[in-house]
């Protein structure tokens, strides 16, 4: 992770922090679009590690909304509940065709930027994995638990706050 760190400072990013294994990074720099700081970090790993990986980026506001969006987190117990963050909005798909993918008692809510899972039987027995989402709506995604999506949120509030 810490050449990872280093990938991102490479890039004038500050402020740099990584949150585990997961290669999630939360960061601060300049006010750039979202779609093109994705691609600069894209490159910047294609060179420092000799691997293509799609990068989604966030603001604090837009990973907020996501959460707050969710419509299971006040019914339903967390250590089930995933966060599929969207690269882009979808084209338009049928969701029931996703749905039929359903487990029972699973549950699926949909968003433009987010598709939110509640799995009481584990995400890894879930049919509703991520390359569904990514082959059904034909975007690039990545598949978070609900205590990793809170707890980068809390990071990067803790960050500014710190740093101004």
């Amino acid at each position: 992770m810490d050449a990872l760190r280093r990938s991102y400072e490479n890039l004038g990013f500050h402020s740099v922090t990584t949150y585990v294994q997961s290669g999630n990074v939360i960061f601060k720099g300049k006010n750039t679009k979202p779609d093109e700081l994705a691609q600069a970090i894209t490159r910047q790993i294609e060179k420092d590690f000799g691997f293509d990986v799609p990068v989604i980026v966030l603001s604090i506001d837009k990973l907020k909304q996501i959460i707050d969006r969710n419509p299971f987190a006040k019914v339903k117990e967390s250590a089930f509940l995933y966060v599929i963050f969207l690269a882009s909005q979808p084209v338009p798909y049928d969701k029931k065709i996703v749905e039929d993918k359903k487990l029972i008692q699973e549950e699926i809510g949909f968003s433009d930027e987010a598709i939110y899972l509640y799995c009481p039987k584990g995400y890894g027995t879930s049919k509703l994995s991520n390359n569904l989402i990514e082959n059904k709506l034909k975007v690039i995604a990545t598949t978070r638990n609900w205590k990793t999506t809170n707890e980068l949120l809390k990071i990067a509030q803790q960050t500014t706050q710190e740093n101004g």
